[in-house]
């Protein structure tokens, strides 16, 4: 029996090491309950499902499929501008996050909704388009690229491409955790000391930058939460 109820947690503005921890665990629980699922089919339980929504502190992350050299500046520089540095398990390369930003963490298992990883990625990226959308940007999606874009269109000249949200994610057994993060009041001066998601000859962006004003990150989370309900059928609890 499918389980679509979701139990979303806005936490705020946080450390990444321990929410990536808290991720982590809520992962590595439903990957163990469909383990025991699949050893005994006599007492089958529902897996659960966890969105997380937050900020956080200035870091730097590198994803599987990055490289090290990406990050442009070295510990004591991280140290005077106060950020800090994590590898992690998720896709893509290296990125950037900080206050401003909002990260979502969908921790979900995709047996509850439907197998399929491309599906997941373009229903994650539509809710970030349609959030987008709601403060008069017009965003979308870049062929061969992940993540969603300002200026995408490939028809319209003169063309600006301006990275607006990061995605990498990670499965297992069909479970996913990491997942967007947005930038809406971002300082994109951090972004000047990496090679975003590994990209040279295209620059970053943000809601406030586009629009010319700061955004309630509270509006924003409720905005971005409508979509992700409406575009997964999610129930929340």
């Amino acid at each position: 029996m499918r389980n679509k109820s979701v139990k979303f947690q806005s936490l705020g503005v946080v450390d990444y090491g321990s929410t990536h921890d808290y991720q982590k665990q809520l992962f590595e629980e439903i990957v163990a309950i469909k383990i025991e699922n699949r050893a005994s089919e006599a007492d089958q339980k529902n897996t659960h499902n966890h969105l997380l929504f937050c900020e956080h502190e200035h870091v730097y992350t590198l994803g599987r499929s990055g490289k090290e050299n990406h990050l442009l500046i070295n510990a004591d520089y991280l140290k005077k501008i106060g950020a800090t540095y994590y590898e992690t398990g998720r896709g893509g390369d290296i990125t950037y996050h900080g206050p401003g930003q909002l990260v979502g963490y969908p921790i979900l298992d995709l047996d509850n909704f439907f197998t399929d990883i491309h599906k997941y990625m373009r229903l994650m990226e539509e809710a970030v388009i349609r959030t987008c959308a709601f403060y008069g940007v017009s965003a979308g999606r870049i062929d061969g690229l992940t993540g969603v874009w300002v200026d995408f269109d490939e028809a319209v000249r003169p063309r600006n491409p301006r990275k607006i949200c990061a995605m990498g994610v990670k499965t297992s057994r069909w479970v996913t955790m990491h997942g967007f993060a947005l930038n809406i009041n971002t300082d994109l001066g951090y972004f000047n000391h990496i090679v975003p998601c590994g990209i040279t000859d295209k620059a970053v962006t943000s809601i406030e930058k586009e629009i010319g004003r700061k955004v309630d990150m509270k509006e924003a989370e409720a905005e971005m939460l409508k979509h992700f309900v409406e575009l997964f059928e999610m129930e929340i609890v």
